[in-house]
């Protein structure tokens, strides 16, 4: 995996994001002081969740030659008590019966980034000089 490399960007919260040799923007809105010039990073952890899950149900589906067009997958973030929570809706476009339909919604489940996000996490921070 690419190195992803963050650093101030111009408004008073947004930050310029690298991914290689991608440029992103993160920021919030305004109405929690921001210039909204680009996702938040909540917002980014949607779009992981989401964009992996779609990827993964387009390879399994290709991979057994089934009729799925399309994936459309919306994900929300909220906190409630303390706990962050992911809501992730589905929507399979294609000619598909009961069964396969199922096992496509068991293999969301197993796209990286849900595993990743309901797994153990560790994160070793370093200061640099």
């Amino acid at each position: 995996m690419r190195k992803v490399e963050t650093q101030f960007g111009s408004g008073a919260y947004a930050q310029s994001v690298t991914v290689g040799s991608h440029q992103l923007a993160s920021d919030v809105d305004a109405s929690k002081g921001g210039s909204d010039s680009g996702p938040s990073p909540h917002e980014y952890l949607a779009a992981a969740l989401a964009s992996c899950t779609g990827m993964t149900l387009k390879m399994y589906a290709n991979r057994k030659s089934w009729g799925l067009e399309n994936a459309i997958v919306t994900v929300n973030i909220s906190r409630i008590d303390e706990v962050e929570r992911f809501t992730r809706e589905i929507s399979l476009v294609g000619n598909l019966d009961a069964e396969q339909t199922a096992r496509l919604m068991e293999v969301a489940d197993k796209c990286p980034v849900h595993k990743a996000l309901i797994g153990t996490i560790a994160i070793e921070t370093q200061l640099l000089s």
